[in-house]
């Protein structure tokens, strides 16, 4: 197996781009019973108030981050646990972990060869916006802007070799 720089480089964005969409389409089609669909590019996104993020380590090294406002949030969370917005308040951050989780495990997955190459983090989850997110990342950045119940939601993996 190639190191993650290699892997990259030599598929790039055609190939891992469109890997990471689906990915998060089918996680979100699975968990929340809810479609992504493609982000308009005239569309703005507000700053993100919610970020998860999950290490990758092993032979995909990096880290994937999932960045939304707090009320496209508690809707995921809702969604989830099948309860209202406002009652998804307490589970908020388990549900935005776990869903970025499961888009990093679904994409590691969906790389030959990769899924038992490379162990993923338990998640971690920021709340504001007032933060600045620098990453180690030197192989490359793959980012999917996306629209849930029309509200914007950002993915990225960052690749570090």
């Amino acid at each position: 197996m190639k190191p993650a720089t290699e892997l990259l480089a030599g598929q790039g964005h055609e190939t891992w781009l469109p890997l990471l969409q689906r990915a998060a389409e089918e996680v979100f089609e699975i968990m929340l019973g809810a479609k992504l669909e493609p982000l308009s590019e005239a569309t703005s996104v507000p700053a993100s108030e919610i970020t998860s993020m999950v290490g990758l380590a092993g032979q995909l090294c990096g880290v994937m981050t999932l960045r939304c406002s707090a009320d496209m949030a508690k809707l995921i969370a809702a969604k989830m646990l099948g309860v209202a917005p406002d009652q998804a308040n307490q589970q908020l951050w388990d549900a935005i972990g776990g869903i970025c989780n499961m888009v990093a495990g679904n994409f590691k997955n969906k790389l030959t060869g990769l899924s038992d190459k490379c162990m993923l983090s338990v998640p971690t989850v920021i709340t504001r916006g007032d933060y600045t997110f620098q990453s180690l990342a030197d192989a490359g950045t793959l980012e999917i802007m996306m629209t849930f119940e029309n509200n914007p939601i950002r993915i990225a993996l960052e690749v570090h070799s």
